[in-house]
Parts: C-alpha cells; sequence; structure tokens
C-alpha cells in the first residue's frame, strides 16, 4: 500500500470515530498537504474515557441525595435524656414502626426528675393515646428497655401489639421482637410492671418502688438476659411517649 493510500484510509477512520463521537470535522486536505499531525482515537479509548470518569450520572446523584435526606431524618425530643446518648437514639429508632420516624420523643416520666414511684410513673402517662418507650440503666451501667405499641397504664390482664419488642445494649444494639408464641406484651399492676411473659418468666419486670428488676428469656421475644444479671438494680429510668 503507497503512503497516499495509508494517510486516506488514517483520515476515512478519523472522521468516521468524530461523527460518532458528535465532532464536527473540517473538509479533508488535499493531497498535497502535509498530514503528519493526524490523530486517530480508538472507540475504546472513547468509551474507557467516560467509564473512568468521575462524573456521577442522574440516577446515582439521586440516590446520593435520597441517601442524605434519610441520614439527615432524626427523632425530635422534648428533653435530654439521661440514659440515652444522641447515636443509641438513632440506632432504636430504625426499629420503630415506619409511622413514628420522625415523631416527637415526650419525656412523660423520669426517675431522676419525679421520684422512684411507679404510682407517678403511671400519672405521667395518665390520658396518653400513643407509643411509649421504656428506658433503664442498671448500677453495672447496662442500658435496657421495651418499647410498647400503647401507653402504660394499669390494667387487669395483658395488653399491647405484635409491634411491641424488647431491646438492650450489650453493648450493641440487639432488638427481640414477638415471637408469636403468646401475647403477654405488657402488663401493669400497682405493685409491678411487666413486658413479656410466659411459663412463669418475664422478659422484662420492675417493682413498685422502680429499685428492683428482672429480666429472664420469656416465650413473647424469646430474648436474652437484657441487664447485666437476671436480678438487677435501677439506677435511672424514663418513659418518652412517641407521637
Amino acid at each position: 500500500m503507497t503512503t497516499k493510500m495509508k494517510k486516506l484510509k488514517a483520515l476515512r477512520f478519523h472522521f468516521l470515530v468524530n461523527r460518532v463521537r458528535g465532532v464536527s470535522v473540517p473538509p479533508g486536505p488535499t493531497d498535497d498537504e502535509d498530514q503528519e499531525d493526524l490523530e486517530i482515537i480508538e472507540t475504546d479509548s472513547v468509551f474507557t474515557q467516560r467509564r473512568n470518569s468521575g462524573a456521577l450520572n442522574p440516577a446515582s446523584e439521586l440516590l446520593q441525595h435520597v441517601s442524605s435526606s434519610e441520614d439527615s431524618i432524626e427523632p425530635m425530643l422534648s428533653d435530654a435524656s439521661s440514659i440515652l446518648r444522641i447515636n443509641q437514639i438513632h440506632q432504636i429508632s430504625k426499629y420503630l414502626p415506619p409511622r413514628l420516624v420522625q415523631c416527637t420523643w415526650t419525656l412523660a416520666y423520669s426517675a431522676l426528675r419525679h421520684g422512684t414511684s411507679l404510682r407517678t410513673l403511671y400519672k405521667g402517662t395518665l390520658g396518653l393515646d400513643c407509643c411509649t418507650l421504656t428506658v433503664i440503666k442498671d448500677t453495672c451501667g447496662q442500658v435496657f428497655g421495651a418499647f410498647c405499641s400503647a401507653p402504660l397504664k394499669v390494667s387487669l390482664s395483658y395488653y399491647g401489639t405484635g409491634q411491641t419488642f424488647l431491646f438492650s445494649f450489650s453493648p450493641h444494639l440487639k432488638v427481640y421482637r414477638w415471637t408469636r408464641g403468646n401475647s403477654y406484651f405488657v402488663k401493669g399492676s400497682m405493685e409491678s410492671l411487666v413486658f413479656g411473659g410466659g411459663r412463669g418468666h418475664f422478659g422484662l419486670w420492675v417493682d413498685e418502688d422502680l429499685h428492683h428488676g428482672r429480666s429472664q428469656r420469656c416465650e413473647t421475644f424469646d430474648n436474652d438476659i437484657l441487664s447485666t444479671d437476671e436480678d438487677f438494680l435501677i439506677n435511672d429510668l424514663e418513659v418518652w411517649a412517641l407521637s
């Protein structure tokens, strides 16, 4: 193949590639013009440049925006918690029913503020029509509790729904949901408050003075012991109304 033929072939290839890229190509030079500066770009190189570029496509940008928006959603607290840290509040929030993702947490009862009495606790939740979160810290520093789909109250029998669950930070969050083994969710009396039961075992039990407690594996939630030991002493207790 003559030198002129090679140059013409190269020029034709250059013209076709740039048409694919949407680049305007000026009329080709005459036979007498020098072609030494002719640049040939292979099609594979074009796609490699696009693939290796750091630019995001619109779908990726939208996904990042949604993720950022979700991260910004957090509950609003009426008061600072003396038990839960911010990261623990965010972790528990992920297990709440969807309608409570961006709810308001109102402190209905605090042992440090209102005194250690189950009677006072019931007064704090009297008349409420919302879900509640009970949080306990034992004297060993373990944090645990229960989410209930109804207010805490004195009752003749167990009440609540399958949305009720137990949780414990030991130290990482563990959540124990309803096993469908029974419907012993919550039961309140003037002598004690109980979450979960079956065969004489309670998932979480506290006495009328909110000083002593007990946590056992129960049929309702098939939970591990929530506290440091099965029998524990309460250092602090809070009840949050979620609405």
